[in-house]
């Protein structure tokens, strides 16, 4: 299991909220789980499972697997399910998969094959392990 974690720079300001961003860079291929409480931003290739506060799929950004996160930015690929509160597909973004969310925004132009089961908030809170592939 890769764990990454950043901490925001010592110059910002006092009143900045603290983020802790991990950024993937395209010449990075992972093969195993990522689990953050912080922000993850893919731009090159991960084949497992991403757990994040935030997650962003950037463009040229690969996934092959699940996420769980509070809040999904998906502007390249998935190949997976995305489980997470606020979902939004960008005009970029290619999803083969399912969404499993409570709001979520889709740019018309975004590739889609899979399904968007909305779900309710409590699902999330309840979410012990990922339901079975079906």
């Amino acid at each position: 299991m890769l764990t990454a974690r950043w901490k925001r720079a010592e110059t910002a300001p006092e009143d900045a909220p603290e983020r802790d961003i991990s950024l993937l860079s395209r010449a990075l291929k992972i093969r195993g789980n990522l689990d953050t409480l912080g922000e993850v931003h893919v731009f090159g290739h991960v084949i497992g499972r991403i757990n994040a506060g935030r997650m962003v799929i950037g463009v040229g950004g690969h996934v092959e697997g699940d996420i769980v996160a509070k809040e999904v930015l998906l502007c390249g690929r998935l190949d997976g399910r995305i489980f997470a509160f606020n979902v939004t597909i960008a005009p970029s973004a290619v999803l083969k998969g399912r969404v499993f969310h409570h709001i979520i925004t889709v740019a018309k132009e975004a590739q889609i094959e899979g399904r968007m089961p909305w779900r309710p908030i409590n699902f999330f809170e309840t979410l012990g392990e990922l339901p079975k592939e079906t």
